[in-house]
């Protein structure tokens, strides 16, 4: 297992910027009138769902895996995930010649599994959410030597995701406000990192989903908590455990943690999709969520929301459709 007492710097993220924008382009930062009308504030959308795998995590794969030395890149590398990771680490591997192996919970979104294997990846299933695809991983590393990479507890994937919150920082200088969702909590802790060292004013607000609150919980109680399940459909923030490295940095740095429901999530990718023509998965669309929950106290204030993917199936929508009866 890795060290994660490694410190991640605004320096690591510029570091990270040279792979990244060698292999991935700059994404589109949005400004829809239709959605600042409905928020009451300057909102302006971040669609990292615009990235090859449709999601920001690719951005950490990338910087991660074009560092690894030959001889880790012929053992391969193995990871968990519910989907977005997965493809990031299938991606990147597929880009530098790695052989790659990913652990997935059984009935992980198939979307993601068909577009994991695309990129070359032996997908294996292994238990009913991904904690325990993690455990099984884990052991995997440990019998065979592939490298570990981990979800959350890797510095060159929080290095890697920044360039995210750097883009937004630099053609957005005074943003006042900037979500993250909150899964294992690289976004979020990249967040902190970048926006407290260029300007620490800028507040940054974590988002959690109501059904998959260990992070939140372990906020308020400054202690490392689990949960019992992590039941929501956003599988990029169904995590039931709260991992070190980016918790260190959130508890220290991150200005507030909000919880928002699945409800909440679902109308946000409608409200996404009618505002800004983008296509939001649960996750991608829990920064909205979360800044229609607190539109009152970000009136007059200039906000980056975050659509870090778009992987949500097409029966996924449909079924949303249906519910809110559109």
């Amino acid at each position: 297992m890795h060290m994660v007492t490694e410190k991640v710097t605004l320096e690591d993220v510029y570091e990270a910027r040279k792979v990244v924008r060698r292999y991935l382009p700059r994404t589109p930062l949005v400004h829809s009138p239709a959605l600042c009308q409905k928020l009451g504030f300057d909102a302006y959308v971040k669609c990292d769902n615009t990235l090859p795998t449709g999601a920001f995590k690719v951005r950490g794969g990338v910087n991660l895996i074009s560092r690894l030395s030959e001889k880790e890149k012929r053992r391969g590398v193995i990871a968990a995930s519910t989907g977005n990771h997965a493809q990031s680490v299938a991606y990147a591997a597929c880009l530098f010649g790695a052989e790659a192996i990913i652990g997935m919970p059984e009935g992980a979104n198939p979307a993601k599994v068909e577009a994991t294997r695309c990129y070359g990846a032996k997908v294996e299933f292994h238990g009913k959410d991904y904690d325990e695809a993690r455990n099984w991983v884990e052991e995997e590393a440990r019998k065979k030597g592939y490298r570990y990479i981990h979800s959350a507890n890797e510095p060159l994937l929080i290095a890697g995701v920044g360039t995210l919150y750097l883009e937004i920082i630099e053609e957005l200088p005074d943003v006042d406000v900037i979500f993250a969702p909150i899964g294992g909590g690289t976004g979020a802790a990249a967040a902190c990192i970048i926006a407290k060292a260029l300007n620490p004013k800028i507040k940054v607000i974590g988002v959690q989903a109501e059904n998959a609150p260990a992070v939140y919980l372990s906020w308020k109680t400054g202690q490392l908590m689990q949960t019992e399940s992590s039941d929501t459909f956003a599988e990029g923030l169904a995590t039931r455990v709260t991992f070190t490295l980016t918790f260190g940095i959130l508890c220290k740095m991150i200005d507030q943690i909000v919880l928002v429901s699945e409800m909440e999530m679902k109308k946000a990718i409608v409200t996404l999709l009618e505002t800004t023509h983008q296509l939001a998965e649960g996750a991608g669309a829990a920064s909205t969520a979360a800044a229609f929950q607190l539109r009152k106290q970000l009136q007059g204030k200039k906000v980056a929301l975050p659509l870090t993917g778009g992987n949500l199936t097409l029966e996924s929508l449909s079924a949303i459709f249906k519910e809110l009866e559109i």
